[in-house]
């Protein structure tokens, strides 16, 4: 089972390194969330984030958003994953890892663009390990404009 997992991190980080977002909601289960929010909001208890999608519905209408209507310099991310921690909670299990996010700019210019930890729920669906949920808690309050794609 770690290794499904660790392959199903891997691949979501792949997929949006790689600007393959129309795969990003197949994912997550069809009532899947995801959310973005700072550490000191997540530690407070507040449930409000900087982004927060409550299904795949709503994941793919972003993905359409970023795709016709919205604008914003073009740029890529590149992930680097921390080793997982499991924990089996009956059906599915509760997932921490770590995580570092560069941004590329068109010009080449490289910069760290988020750091923080994700907090994930992943069950199987049909035979295929997805996410329930999947919280990205960033280190810092201090939140780029530029936070268009998914982390």
């Amino acid at each position: 089972m770690r290794e499904a997992i660790e392959d199903l991190l891997c691949d979501y980080a792949e997929t949006i390194d790689s600007g393959d977002l129309e795969r990003w909601p197949g994912f997550f289960t069809e009532d899947g969330e995801y959310q973005i929010i700072t550490r000191e909001s997540h530690d407070a208890g507040l449930p409000i984030g900087i982004l927060y999608c409550g299904s795949r519905g709503m994941m793919e209408d972003r993905v359409q958003a970023l795709r016709t209507a919205n604008i914003y310099e073009p740029h890529a991310y590149r992930h680097i994953l921390g080793r997982p921690r499991l924990e089996r909670q009956g059906e599915e299990f509760a997932v921490r890892s770590n995580f570092c996010v560069f941004r590329i700019a068109q010009d080449g210019d490289t910069v760290t663009f988020a750091t923080g930890r994700y907090l994930d729920r992943i069950v199987h669906d049909g035979g295929v390990p997805r996410f329930r949920s999947r919280r990205a808690v960033l280190d810092s309050r201090r939140v780029d404009i530029l936070l268009v794609l998914p982390l």
